[in-house]
């Protein structure tokens, strides 16, 4: 897989994000991409050659790993990464859409007519299409993390495990490669994992606080508004009435 094409098409996200997008799309990079490049994929790429089991039964190893592994780690952490990253790309998208609108309609009412402020701001539309985004990575670090702990019965990979499948004689033992390394790993993608999913719920958070922010100010300042409206009209009403009648000041 080109991880640098990948990168290049993922870091134009990075420009319509909020500081916590950008947190999420570094930890992406760093602890997940990178990581999984440089090294994990090493440690796992001869797994199978590594799985060693104490019988010389034909098939008896390669029936244990398909059952103790039906999918392999590192394809379950690259699938996940694109499938995690995907919905960023919804944002990217509805900006280009944005973008052709306001395109189309400088050429049809002029170059100094805007359709939009600025087509990368999130308002209206977008900011629904960039929420939407932020649940389905959060639903799918979770589904991802519920697969992989459903799988393999939990994170942890043990040294030793007994296999009892066909066409295997009796209960045999097989021995993991390498499994210190890849226990270490899992519990380091795992977290990251993680805490991608934290960053996605603040980020949630923020953007609808803000939004509710950003509401209450518009009904306050149309209420004020309103107010400032009505003051000049009571004002006339009062010098109508007078002039109608005398007004005389009172005296104490």
């Amino acid at each position: 897989m080109d991880w640098k094409t990948f990168q290049a098409l993922l870091s134009g996200v990075n420009k319509y994000s909020t500081a916590f997008g950008r947190v999420w799309l570094s930890v992406v990079f760093v602890f997940r991409v990178m990581v999984y490049v440089v090294a994990a994929e090493r440690v796992w790429g001869d797994e199978q050659k590594d799985f060693d089991c104490n019988t010389k039964q034909p098939g008896c190893a390669n029936v244990c790993y398909d059952h103790f592994f039906p999918i392999s780690h590192i394809r379950l952490w690259a699938l996940q990464l694109i499938f995690v990253t995907c919905p960023s790309f919804m944002v990217v998208m509805h900006v280009a859409y944005r973008e052709d609108r306001e395109r189309k309609h400088r050429a049809k009412h002029g170059e100094d007519s805007k359709l939009y402020n600025n087509t990368g701001k999130k308002h209206g539309g977008l900011w629904w299409t960039y929420l939407v985004s932020l649940f389905v990575k959060t639903g799918i670090e979770v589904s991802f993390l519920y697969i992989l702990h459903r799988v393999y019965d939990s994170f942890y990979l043990p040294r030793l495990v007994k296999c009892e499948v066909e066409p295997c004689p009796n209960q045999v033992d097989c021995y993991i490669g390498h499994p210190t390394e890849k226990k270490v790993f899992t519990y380091f993608m795992v977290g990251a994992s993680a805490l991608c999913i934290i960053l996605n719920i603040c980020e949630i958070i923020y953007l609808i606080a803000k939004r509710i922010a950003r509401i209450a100010n518009k009904i306050k300042r149309r209420n004020r508004r309103a107010a400032l409206d009505f003051f000049p009209l009571l004002l006339t009403h009062s010098q109508i009435s007078c002039s109608n009648r005398a007004c005389m000041p009172i005296s104490h």
